[in-house]
């Protein structure tokens, strides 16, 4: 029987924590972790940790030909802000030794609350292109009574999210709200991450420049574009391939 995966925080920098811990995952549409990989990029940031993975798959990304953990903490200058980057994926049946390590570094850091930024995959209108919440009482008391983003009305939230909050609503747990925002699988939808950190710099009080992001997004967009007119030029020549007039063959009639 292969043994339970366990999970570490390893963080050597003396540098403080933020206030607030910004949680940026991986899941289907990347919506999350692009907006906090996208943070970390283009603002001042510094690196002071890392999660420490044992008996659990793990992914060693790289960029440039240098690797780097797949999931970091930095700190963000002048904000009160630390982001988790996670770009390794944590399945539901690995999440309790992740959140009860995250949880127990967070009782010894500066860490108040905790921010997470979610993309979900969930039945949407054109309309419905924006970013709601899910949050504790006492995070919705501080940022969210006059915020304009409105609740997600019904359903669930399970894997790190999920008991994230489970762990928020218990008495001593911190304080945790969770920034939505449905996404279109598999991603990376940028169009969803700029939503989020659009939410993130009205709540948290920053400014970024989203330019090169937008573009990406334009970029995606006119690839898809292209595809799809690809395919359907390609089902067109299918199509008229089968309407062709061909000899009977009547071999087994």
């Amino acid at each position: 029987m292969a043994p339970d995966p366990t999970f570490e925080m390893d963080v050597q920098s003396e540098t403080p924590s933020g206030e607030t811990l910004l949680v940026g995952l991986s899941n289907l549409g990347m919506a999350g972790v692009t907006a906090a990989d996208y943070l970390v990029r283009h603002l001042d940031s510094e690196q002071v940790g890392h999660v420490r993975a044992h008996n659990f798959p793990a992914i060693t990304p790289f960029q440039n030909g240098e690797p780097r953990h797949p999931m970091r903490l930095y700190t963000l200058e002048d904000t009160a802000l630390s982001v988790l980057l996670g770009e390794l994926f944590v399945p539901v049946w690995a999440t309790h030794p992740f959140t009860d390590a995250l949880l127990e570094w967070i009782s010894s850091a500066a860490v108040e609350e905790i921010a997470v930024l979610h993309g979900v995959p969930f039945p949407h209108g054109p309309e419905e292109h924006a970013v709601f919440h899910v949050s504790t009482p006492e995070y919705r008391e501080r940022h969210l009574v006059d915020a304009g983003i409105q609740p997600l009305s019904g359903g669930f939230l399970d894997g790190v999210v999920g008991d994230l909050v489970a762990q928020g609503l218990d008495e001593g747990g911190p304080p945790v709200g969770v920034y939505i925002t449905p996404t279109h699988p598999p991603g990376p939808d940028i169009d969803a991450a700029l939503l989020l950190l659009d939410t993130l710099q009205d709540i948290y009080g920053f400014t970024i420049d989203e330019e090169e992001l937008q573009a990406r997004s334009e970029e995606l967009k006119q690839y898809y574009q292209e595809l799809t007119q690809r395919m359907e030029s390609l089902s067109e020549d299918e199509q008229s391939l089968v309407t062709q007039d061909y000899p009977e063959d009547r071999m087994f009639m």
